[in-house]
């Protein structure tokens, strides 16, 4: 590898218990997209941030070469003035500004101390068609979709005079359509002389566009693949990745689909904001006990908006509707009401809705359920201890002590304490919202046997995801939802993505019971 623009030797990284980097070598092509894969906790990130200056000069082992200069970063701004931007996975953007006072916030255009803000719209308008963003420089940020806010972040980093562009889990939240102009627009760059790191867990988006591959497992430099000088196949990544070949991402499950679990009937939801806008129209759902039921619809369709309004009406106005369990009504008015009749919900955002990030693994997974621990008027440590010390080996969550808080752990290992606080209350229903997004093939593997065997100890599971191959592996029917209204359903053995694609984007199709 000739023209080499950045080389990161020897690096190693230890955080209290844990050693998150030991001995990382990367070396990067300029004008290259080089992509960086590997499991959660990995080192994927904390690599990044070393490089970045979040982690500063000091913390760390080993030496960093950008341009052939040897850089000792002391914070983020050192970085970026060397051309060095990152984007992370949770955008920084402010969403009561406007795009143009994004794109140049802490850079901002002035002269004299007084911001030209002339300039400052004109730069972001031109900024802005470069990257391809349909939204006027004065539209704010909440107004927006985050496909939209990604191009934001981008049109952000070029206005740094960026020269290595850094891009942590870019296409997560992102729809298919979305992902593919965000991918387009990295190969646009690369044709440009800009070199661009790609940290992803979809691989067939790496193989799409990356010319090599660095593949780390357990803080460590596994290998670095070319695609110049080989066949680069998922297989061949996620071998090196695991350690293993995984022969098959979706296990099978011994199927026993009882009688009628959980029953939506005519379930109907208004907008909080705008009563006239139905994000639940009519909607039917019967999940029986053993089985696992897919939600499938694009962004917007009203997939997540449907089942909390189910979970104790947390989203929406509630017009009219019922729900059954085991053939007998019930009335689910609040939270504790859905968890007293035995639903649980695992959100699609679990650092916003499914984790208090700053407490411990041991106090997120009984948080649902405290009032299992009483001891007359106080919790029984000793109880709760073991409870958790036996979720945290049967869920395979990796940490350091049961103490250690979850803003510590990796994407997978902090969904992996949602589920266990979900499955500690017991639930007869578990509703899984984007359950493996933003983790990577091991870790969805993992999820996917334990979803199976709930599933197999008579569960009902409802699953709503992005990703068709997902629910087509895993789900024994799959419902499509467009604009609020179910427009389809179908056992999975019987459909294919193309079929299920095309009821996600017809709403005309009459309601089904």
């Amino acid at each position: 590898m000739d023209n080499i623009i950045l080389k990161m030797e020897n690096i190693t990284k230890e955080f209290p218990g844990v050693k998150a980097l030991e001995d990382v070598n990367l070396k990067v092509k300029k004008g290259a997209i080089h992509a960086l894969v590997g499991e959660n906790g990995a080192g994927k990130s904390t690599l990044m941030k070393v490089l970045s200056g979040v982690h500063p000069f000091g913390s760390y082992q080993g030496s960093i070469h950008f341009e052939e200069q040897l850089c000792e970063f002391k914070d983020i701004n050192e970085s970026e003035a060397k051309g060095i931007v990152i984007i992370h996975q949770e955008l920084a953007l402010i969403p009561e500004l406007s795009v143009a006072e994004n794109v140049y916030l802490g850079n901002e255009q002035a002269t004299k101390g007084i911001i030209d803000w002339r300039k400052t719209t004109t730069e972001t308008d031109r900024l802005i068609a470069q990257v391809g963003l349909k939204a006027k420089s004065s539209d704010l940020i909440s107004h927006i979709g985050v496909g939209q806010q990604q191009l934001v972040e981008i049109a952000k980093a070029l206005s740094k005079k960026v020269k290595l562009l850094i891009l942590d889990e870019p296409t997560a939240a992102l729809n298919v359509t979305e992902s593919e102009n965000l991918l387009n627009l990295l190969i646009e760059f690369k044709k440009q002389g800009l070199t661009s790191i790609l940290i992803s867990h979809k691989l067939k988006e790496v193989l799409k566009v990356a010319d090599y591959v660095t593949v780390l497992r357990d803080g460590k430099t596994i290998e670095t693949l070319s695609a110049e000088q080989e066949d680069i196949t998922e297989e061949r990544i996620i071998k090196g990745m695991v350690g293993r070949s995984l022969a098959n991402l979706y296990p099978e499950r011994k199927i026993d689909i009882g009688e009628t679990m959980l029953e939506i009937k005519d379930w109907t939801v208004a907008h909080p904001q705008i009563p006239d806008r139905l994000i639940s129209n009519k909607v039917n759902i019967q999940v029986h006990r053993g089985e696992i039921v897919g939600i499938a619809g694009l962004m917007g369709a009203g997939r997540t908006e449907l089942m909390m309004s189910v979970f104790g009406r947390m989203y929406g106005k509630f017009i009219s509707g019922t729900l059954k369990k085991n053939g007998e009504e019930i009335v689910i008015q609040n939270v504790p009401d859905a968890i007293k009749h035995g639903i649980a919900y695992v959100s699609e955002d679990r650092k916003e809705y499914g984790l208090i990030l700053e407490d411990s693994v041991k106090q997120n997974i009984t948080l649902a359920s405290l009032v299992k621990l009483l001891k007359k008027i106080t919790i029984d440590e000793y109880k709760e201890t073991k409870v958790v010390e036996d979720l945290k080996d049967k869920l395979n969550i990796k940490a350091s002590h049961i103490d250690q808080n979850v803003i510590n752990l990796s994407g997978g290992n902090q969904q992996k304490v949602v589920l266990g606080k979900w499955l500690y209350s017991d639930p007869d229903i578990l509703i899984l919202d984007e359950p493996t997004r933003g983790i990577d093939v091991g870790a969805k593997n993992e999820i996917y046997k334990l979803i199976n065997r709930l599933a197999e100890s008579g569960k009902s599971i409802i699953v709503i995801s992005s990703e068709l191959p997902e629910l087509l592996g895993t789900c024994d029917r799959i419902y499509t939802l467009s604009n609020g209204r179910l427009t389809g359903e179908f056992a999975s053995s019987e459909t294919n993505q193309e079929e299920l694609m095309t009821y996600m984007t017809n709403d005309d199709r009459s309601d089904i019971s």
